[in-house]
């Protein structure tokens, strides 16, 4: 099982914030954004650099700036809206698209409503998020979409998940990174995570 658990004492302390039933829907998307931008950090971590020659104030110098791909940030709606703003604040420059796709209640599985993404997504490191990775039907679907587009360059952003997901990913797109905040123990018979957070998309907008 192949996953990237990102472990510091920031993001610990705000998930288990977020954990919490007490927590209201304000400070939610408060607290998604925060450990989306410390996870960001991470997730970018291997980003290749190239020489560019400046100026500072004393001399003339050969310093390094990002190179290669620019990023593209694609959230999984509805939920993964709340990851985008944190990414953003790091990478300004980054392009928004965005998959629509919700899991049937009866049957567990994956349904697409919606996709839209950068014209020229296929030239960029797409970090696809969703805050929760449970049996990896809906974030399989969205790298299909993706991959349909061209797009070979694939990270998956998330902030709990679970085995279940985790190998079921593996297992579909191996070629794609899978960042995590937590690993939690499994799926209960509805496909929710546990202990998990309920559903990320209803805590976040206030819904039922």
């Amino acid at each position: 099982m192949k996953v990237n658990i990102i472990e510091h004492p920031l993001i610990t302390h705000k998930l288990t914030m977020m954990r919490d039933k007490r927590t209201n829907p304000k400070d939610f998307k408060s607290l998604l954004k925060e450990i989306s931008l410390l996870m960001a950090y991470e997730v970018t971590r291997n980003l290749p650099l190239e020489d560019i020659e400046i100026e500072t104030p004393i001399m003339k110098i050969t310093a390094k700036v990002i190179g290669g791909r620019s990023i593209g940030i694609v959230p999984i709606l509805r939920a993964g809206l709340g990851m985008v703003d944190g990414i953003l604040e790091l990478v300004p420059s980054a392009k928004i698209g965005h998959i629509g796709c919700y899991r049937d209640p009866e049957t567990l599985e994956p349904v697409e409503y919606y996709c839209k993404l950068p014209i020229d997504v296929e030239q960029r490191t797409v970090i696809l998020v969703d805050p929760m990775l449970a049996t990896g039907g809906s974030a399989g679907m969205a790298i299909d979409f993706i991959k349909q587009r061209g797009v070979t360059d694939i990270k998956f952003m998330c902030l709990i998940a679970a085995p279940e997901g985790v190998k079921a990913l593996n297992k579909k797109h191996p070629d794609v990174e899978i960042y995590t905040a937590a690993l939690d123990e499994c799926l209960n018979e509805h496909a929710y995570i546990v202990p998990g957070l309920g559903d990320a998309g209803d805590r976040l907008f206030g819904t039922k």
